[in-house]
């Protein structure tokens, strides 16, 4: 094994430690009330293990109106590690670090992977304190991996690698899909191959689907139609104007239509760079129009937004800014969690707008990180051609 995949390794497990070590007080004192929330060490990996009657291990789509939230392959995820539970009163902890196992796993092959497509700047993704503090709040990180394979595979024009990795990628987290959008302008000149692209990425994702869809119908599709019903939720630009007073009619729509404006911003921006680009290089800007738009940007979303962020990083101005945004996402994940302290019954908790300012700092920090790469990018207009193919050794 080379030296520099040991240096990966071991910043990801210090990075993973640290962050296992922030959710060691619930780990330790439980995980209910208001106390996960104070000491900021909730996750969803115990809470959900009751909550969709996983400890019984019922099968995760059984239920019509308590089905697992997510798309198949998360939810097998979650399903299958049950099993490895007794039914006690350390089941929430058991279950918990078993899965903190695998996310430690996994994160370390997305910082190896990082480390071979970003060999400048891979580091700065392991460090972020953000991703440290998040780690292992979700399931994120499962999806996080397949995308990035499908990101490297892509620009090395392994396509057939890169969309079946998309289509498990969008089959475990739903986000991956806005990448077809970059991936469709970058073979736009290439029709038969972009046809080819999308009908695999496609395939692979109904075949995972379709047993869920037809066997149980409805408890797969409430993830569909609770993130069509669900109203304002925490850490969007809409729960803060709705805080500060601005109530958002037909938000499906103002959502909607806040994308399609960005995703059409992207499409000029993209046409305006005078060397045609890789996809590592605009993968993070149509990920974080889409969470911007969203009606929920949960703190977690930054596994997703950082990994791709490192890859578009080719200045130290851009690092600089990298570090401004990462610097209002650990205020914010601060701010929500003391937020949320006070919902559930704690004594103390930070001013309801005080909150609200705290997302759209975040908000803010995003789009100044975004306009600092899009600027850069326009201004050197460096030649983004991909790497040369080769297989993908650790």
């Amino acid at each position: 094994m080379r030296l520099a995949t040991k240096s990966a390794i071991f910043i990801a497990l210090i990075a993973a430690l640290l962050s296992f070590i922030k959710f060691d007080h619930c780990r330790n004192h439980g995980w209910g009330g208001s106390d996960v929330y104070i000491h900021a060490c909730y996750s969803d990996l115990p809470a959900l293990l009751v909550d969709r009657n996983l400890n019984t291990h019922t099968w995760p789509y059984k239920s019509a109106t308590n089905a697992v939230e997510y798309p198949p392959l998360t939810a097998m995820v979650m399903w299958s590690t049950s099993y490895l539970v007794k039914h006690d009163y350390n089941q929430y902890r058991t279950y918990f670090d078993i899965n903190a196992l695998l996310i430690i796993l996994l994160f370390i092959f997305v910082v190896i992977l990082l480390k071979k497509m970003s060999p400048k700047y891979w580091y700065l993704a392991p460090l972020a304190p953000a991703v440290i503090a998040s780690l292992f709040i979700n399931w994120d990180i499962w999806a996080v991996l397949p995308a990035l394979l499908a990101i490297y595979w892509f620009d090395q024009k392994l396509y057939r690698r890169s969309s079946l990795a998309l289509g498990i990628s969008i089959a475990t987290k739903f986000f991956p899909i806005v990448l077809l959008l970059p991936i469709s302008l970058i073979l736009l000149k290439n029709r038969k191959e972009l046809i080819k692209y999308n009908a695999i990425a496609l395939g692979s994702w109904i075949s995972i689907n379709l047993p869920f869809a037809l066997t149980t119908p409805k408890g797969w599709f409430r993830f569909f139609k609770l993130n069509s019903e669900r109203g304002v939720d925490w850490g969007s630009i809409w729960h803060a104007l709705n805080i500060y007073g601005i109530k958002i009619p037909s938000l499906n729509y103002f959502s909607l239509a806040l994308f399609v404006i960005g995703a059409m911003a992207f499409t000029i921006y993209f046409f305006k760079l005078k060397e045609f680009p890789n996809l590592a290089m605009v993968s993070i800007f149509i990920v974080a129009i889409f969470v911007t738009a969203s009606k929920v940007y949960s703190p977690q979303y930054i596994l997703w937004l950082t990994p791709i962020a490192v890859l578009a990083i080719t200045s130290s101005k851009e690092v600089k800014a990298f570090w401004i945004w990462q610097g209002a996402e650990l205020i914010y994940h601060l701010a929500i969690w003391q937020e949320l302290a006070s919902t559930a019954g704690a004594h103390f908790a930070i001013p309801e707008r005080l909150y609200a300012f705290a997302i759209l700092l975040r908000v803010c920090a995003l789009a100044y990180f975004l306009f600092t790469l899009a600027r850069g990018k326009l201004e050197k207009s460096p030649l983004l051609l991909p790497p040369q193919a080769h297989e993908f050794p650790l």
